[in-house]
């Protein structure tokens, strides 16, 4: 089926009065008009109001994609970072809605953010900034930004983050641990709820798909033992003159 159609049953279905998700109209063109299809295998399935898992992160639904930008509340030419690139969708979503001039995006995992720049480029968004970076220190090189929408719980925004919202800036991130809500915080400290969400935590170093074992010790100790079993013992050196090294009693 043409992927056109497919996007306009998928927007259709979050707009129908019984789901009540997508309410607002700049966001309903802007699903209608990008290619969702690009950023996940299946063309199908890509449009089902599902999640899926790429690369060791979640993919978020269409409806929780746009209960995510309608809470950012974005405007004409407003500047964006998201945390937590994934594929790239909720970042291609955005850079219709503001100019991809204007959307930055960072991840901690470098295998995303490579897949999210393959998928922006081919979608015809390259011009979305994706970086890794963990996500907590944020994009300070190109602070301050209107938006900042957070992909990860956090018992607490990251200071980090506060500080880079301009002064009537926004901030959308899941609030909480095991019970979370969405919930906007302004740079004022005003903050406003929308409800229930379930997202994976925030990652530290070490934690994101494709890392280093975080348990330092025990990798030491693999090395160790295997530069030790593959050591040359001094019996086997030819040239040892044993009777000097010897100690004599």
């Amino acid at each position: 089926m043409d992927p056109a159609v497919l996007r306009a049953d998928m927007v259709d279905s979050l707009e129908y009065p019984a789901k009540d998700v997508l309410q607002d109209e700049a966001v309903a063109i802007a699903m209608r008009d990008v290619p969702r299809h690009q950023f996940l295998d299946d063309d199908r399935s890509a449009y089902a109001d599902r999640e899926h898992e790429v690369l060791g992160t979640r993919v978020l639904a269409p409806s929780t994609v746009a209960r995510l930008l309608q809470a950012l509340a974005l405007e004409d030419d407003n500047t964006v970072l998201i945390v937590g690139v994934g594929v790239g969708y909720t970042a291609a979503v955005t850079a219709e809605l503001v100019g991809e001039r204007n959307v930055h995006a960072v991840d901690i995992s470098r295998p995303l953010v490579n897949h999210a720049r393959a998928n922006l480029t081919s979608a015809g968004y390259d011009g979305v900034l994706v970086d890794c970076r963990d996500g907590a220190n944020g994009l300070p090189e190109y602070a301050p930004f209107d938006r900042i929408l957070l992909e990860a719980a956090t018992v607490e925004p990251p200071r980090a983050l506060r500080e880079q919202l301009t002064a009537d800036g926004r901030l959308v991130l899941p609030r909480g641990s095991q019970r979370q809500r969405l919930e906007a915080i302004s740079a004022t400290g005003d903050r406003t709820q929308f409800g229930a969400v379930s997202f994976g935590p925030l990652l530290i170093e070490g934690e994101q798909s494709g890392a280093v074992e975080r348990n330092r010790m025990a990798r030491e100790d693999r090395e160790h033992a295997i530069r030790r079993a593959e050591s040359r013992r001094g019996w086997e050196h030819d040239w040892i003159e044993w009777e000097e090294s010897i100690d004599p009693q």
